[in-house]
């Protein structure tokens, strides 16, 4: 026997609030459209519901017992709306982002950490990208947004750019490094040292290849290479070997006392990190508030270096 769960959850109403028309009132419904429900659902059971002739209404055990499963059913139904609410408000959903290795694990993790501390609801799914992965991700909605260096007017059309963090690249080694004892230092001394190299197609890779041309070394002189940026910690700190890193991650990673950086100026890398959204599709609200998040994160972190 299949009953009407909207007959249940008027039940429900009625036995809680002790009458028909207040039964009707706590719905916001009318005493006949109550009454006929009732009707409806006493036929269909086949029996009364509530004890004739008693006043004020007496329910039947069978009554108490569907009331009780009305009831969850209003309860499911509140419990429904209030999460509609919550996906509304972007205080829950799931938010999609990409970005570069090193800035995913240099920057963005413990960015993303603070956020969750305070959105506890919505869950962040982040993976890797390169620029081109990136936007075809973002084409075929398999992301919401990305976190990436990327170069002014390099994007399609299709997309927006929004600046957070202008770009700056610094020579990184270990905190002992023998370089770090140097009163004065060129970019010669680094020739003789060799290097953790991103993977090619990074934009890291391009920087660090320019910074050695221009200093006359044309052959690179390669010791690892590796993708994460905890593999790169972990040969720095066991070796003499130098990398090319963001500003902004090494600052995160000085105040851990885990790199030093090398005083040598090696130019702007004429990129600057930005989020990239596709300009077809509107964010939900849960990804606004993380992108929100994020770009008043790293500006803060922008003017603190600034300052230092």
């Amino acid at each position: 026997m299949r009953l009407d769960p909207r007959h249940l959850e008027i039940l429900a109403a009625i036995v809680d609030a002790g009458g028909l028309t207040e039964g009707a009132a706590k719905l916001g419904k009318s005493q006949p459209s109550v009454s006929r429900s009732i009707a409806f659902l006493e036929e269909r059971v086949g029996q009364q519901l509530f004890e004739p002739r008693r006043r004020p209404l007496r329910p039947t055990e069978l009554c108490l017992s569907l009331a009780a499963e009305g009831r969850k059913i209003l309860d499911a139904g509140r419990a429904a709306s209030a999460l509609v609410q919550t996906f509304k408000s972007g205080e829950a959903g799931t938010v999609r982002v990409a970005g570069t290795p090193i800035f995913m694990d240099g920057v963005i993790s413990g960015v993303i950490a603070e956020f969750q501390a305070d959105h506890p609801n919505i869950r962040i799914d982040q993976s890797y990208a390169y620029i081109d992965e990136a936007l075809e991700k973002l084409k075929q909605d398999q992301l919401d947004l990305a976190i990436l260096p990327v170069r002014p007017g390099a994007l399609p059309a299709e997309f927006e750019f929004r600046q957070i963090l202008k770009g700056c690249n610094v020579i990184a080694c270990r905190v002992d490094h023998p370089l770090t004892q140097h009163a004065e230092m060129t970019a010669r001394d680094v020739i003789d040292y060799a290097w953790i190299a991103p993977p090619a197609n990074s934009p890291l890779f391009q920087d660090m290849r320019a910074l050695l041309e221009s200093i006359g070394q044309r052959e690179l002189k390669i010791g690892f290479t590796g993708g994460s940026l905890s593999a790169v910690l972990n040969v720095l700190a066991g070796s003499d070997s130098l990398t090319i890193l963001p500003y902004s991650v090494v600052v995160t990673l000085q105040r851990r006392n885990q790199v030093a950086s090398l005083p040598i100026e090696i130019g702007d890398p004429g990129r600057h990190l930005g989020i990239i959204i596709n300009r077809s599709r509107s964010l939900h609200q849960a990804a606004i508030r993380f992108e929100s998040f994020v770009g008043e994160r790293i500006k803060g972190m922008s003017r603190s270096m600034a300052s230092d």
